[in-house]
């Protein structure tokens, strides 16, 4: 199992950049690419699909889904693998890879930094897997319309839980995941000991007890996109949401919306192989372009989510369309990273399905 991920490395790393080296040329004619959508896939077709194509002449087909294993697993056991690569989140990666569902990654075909440091060591620790390669690091925030809130508005995770003082409803990945650690953080458990709580029965209880608090007021979304849309069309007060799909909506669609950082969820998104990939080669020269220190940096420009290379901080620099400076909207920015969670990865490969299982027993009572 690899190293845990350390708050001290993501602090360190911050917004992180940019490498040249190019990929070999890939012996396919297209490249099948999942991912998860809207502004997050418009922002890897910009830094990574293009230009690959253009390198290489090898067309990427974009695909979307929302997440988990479940579509991975159901192709590799019928034996049809349609899908090359895929983005996942990292427990995901790691799960995938015990169960033999994604092909090992031979780190060695990752380029160097641009002064010659080796991927290993450029590379934020614990971005590189046994059959994953991290692009991003990325956040769970939760986010309010400005306009729709005269008088105090929300600054804390409690007050996300707090129907009294913040009337309205509250928007909801339709997942355990990061919910049970916010609900634990807004009943005031400090953020360094989440996981500890939650590590026992007593500590589930009450992160579902809080969950409680609010159940009958929360709309569930599954796919990123909606988030926003959820916020425009006044549906809801606030909502949970990845912090690159709310900043993205302020940027380029001028919404007045406001992103809280306290108690955010933090986690590496990280390329994978399926089992049986039919463009397998491709897809390994693609990982290796798409992951070198430019295109990391590249990507930073069209979406506010931190690079997972530490050479591509530096070169982090204005949003591609909307002129702002993108350091200060990363998830690792000093100002919105000091109640950061991180996701704990082991935890959740561990307890994924049975915390679901409660989950979705949860809802349906």
């Amino acid at each position: 199992m690899i190293n845990k991920l350390k708050l001290t490395t993501f602090a360190a790393a911050g917004v992180i950049a940019f490498g040249a080296m190019a990929a070999a040329p890939a012996n396919a004619d297209s490249l099948t690419v999942v991912s998860w959508g809207g502004a997050y896939t418009k922002s890897q077709v910009e830094a990574y699909h293009k230009p690959f194509t253009k390198k290489t002449g090898t067309e990427i087909l974009s695909e979307n889904y929302s997440g988990g294993l479940a579509e991975i697993k159901a192709q590799v056991e019928a034996g049809s693998v349609k899908w090359d690569v895929v983005d996942v989140e990292l427990s995901d990666a790691v799960r995938g890879c015990d169960e033999g569902l994604l092909e090992p990654i031979d780190a060695s075909i990752l380029p160097p930094a641009p002064d010659g440091t080796p991927a290993s060591k450029d590379f934020i620790d614990g971005a590189i897997t046994d059959c994953a390669v991290a692009s991003i690091v990325w956040s769970t925030i939760y986010s309010y319309d400005k306009s729709k809130f005269s008088g105090d508005k929300p600054s804390t995770i409690a007050d996300f839980f707090d129907l009294k003082k913040f009337p309205g409803k509250r928007g909801m990945r339709k997942t355990p995941k990061a919910n049970l650690e916010m609900a634990l953080a807004a009943d005031g458990v400090p953020t360094s000991e989440i996981y500890d709580v939650l590590a026992t029965d007593a500590g589930v209880d009450r992160a579902f007890k809080k969950l409680d608090s609010i159940k009958d007021s929360v709309v569930w979304w599954e796919a990123g996109a909606q988030p926003p849309q959820l916020l425009a069309d006044g549906e809801v007060a606030m909502t949970t949401a990845y912090n690159g799909r709310i900043f993205n909506a302020i940027a380029t669609e001028n919404k007045p919306f406001d992103i809280v950082w306290d108690a955010q969820v933090f986690d590496t998104d990280l390329f994978v192989v399926v089992k049986g990939a039919p463009n397998k080669k491709a897809a390994m020269d693609f990982i290796a372009f798409a992951t070198d220190t430019q295109r990391l940096a590249d990507q930073a420009a069209w979406i506010s989510y931190g690079p997972a290379r530490k050479s591509s901080a530096p070169l982090i620099g204005k949003h591609a369309e909307a002129g702002i400076e993108m350091g200060p909207h990363m998830p690792t920015a000093p100002e919105n990273f000091k109640t950061a969670i991180q996701n704990d990865f082991e935890f959740w490969a561990d307890r994924q399905d049975e915390l679901n299982n409660r989950f979705n027993s949860w809802l349906a009572n």
